[in-house]
């Protein structure tokens, strides 16, 4: 059976940097919360999926699906602002949004 569903993809990419941050055991001591607050908190899979060897940045893609393109974004901007507002020691280098 077929269904006409539209179905939307949507990715976050967020670049953190760490400037307080000299060791990978600093580093994982902020991203963990980190890693593990937003699926709670915004239904998105999350995951750390760049710079992992590097102490003082971070690259975490946030992906989640649904069939409303416009909620679907709002919702990523929020947790967006939720990563700002709640982690100043990881100020937010970059962030794009792509929904398909």
């Amino acid at each position: 059976m077929r269904h006409n569903t539209v179905m939307h993809i949507a990715r976050c990419l967020i670049e953190l940097d760490l400037p307080d941050v000299y060791s990978l055991k600093e580093k994982r001591s902020i991203i963990k919360p980190i890693l593990k607050r937003l699926p709670r908190q915004f239904n998105v899979a999350v995951a750390e999926v760049d710079y992992q060897d590097r102490w003082n940045m971070t690259l975490i893609a946030l992906v989640t699906v649904g069939n409303d393109a416009r909620y679907l974004h709002g919702l990523l901007e929020k947790a967006v602002a939720w990563v700002e507002r709640e982690r100043p020691d990881a100020p937010l280098a970059y962030y794009s949004i792509e929904i398909d």
